[in-house]
């Protein structure tokens, strides 16, 4: 059963994630940024709205995959509360709106198109992660 992180789910992970963005980027043309995919599920809508919901439920049916094909899931843990959560979910959508995308549209997709844009947002994307995860466990 693999619910452990090795280095080779990671790099399984990570080609699998590759190809997704090359196909959605060869057959639709789109950047595969799950918040701007994500928004615009929201009216007005125009023809693409069915591809859209089709990403969105793959990423949930993909959870249902793991469960069928393994007999678990990987145990999840939440250390924070409802407040907390609701908290860094609106502090992430606004962050993605500011920034002009999410991190796997900048970080997978622009990265790979060499946009000097999504070279910054990830590497403050980065360092912001890497600062309040230290903070959070070292100095709250």
């Amino acid at each position: 059963m693999i619910t452990e992180s090795t280095a080779l789910t990671a790099l399984a992970g990570g080609a699998l994630i590759g190809v997704a963005a090359v196909m959605l980027m060869g057959l639709t043309g789109r950047i595969a940024g799950v918040s701007g995919i994500a928004a615009q599920m929201l009216p007005p809508w125009d023809g693409a709205v069915a591809g859209r919901f089709a990403f969105v439920a793959g990423l949930v049916v993909a959870t249902l995959v793991v469960r069928v094909t393994t007999g678990s899931l990987p145990p999840l843990t939440l250390e924070a509360g409802p407040i907390a959560l609701v908290a860094a979910g609106l502090l992430v959508g606004f962050g993605a709106v500011w920034g002009n995308g999410c991190t796997s549209g900048h970080g997978v997709c622009g990265i790979a198109s060499l946009s000097p844009r999504s070279i910054v947002a990830t590497l403050v994307f980065m360092a912001t992660a890497v600062a309040t995860t230290f903070l959070v466990r070292h100095v709250m």
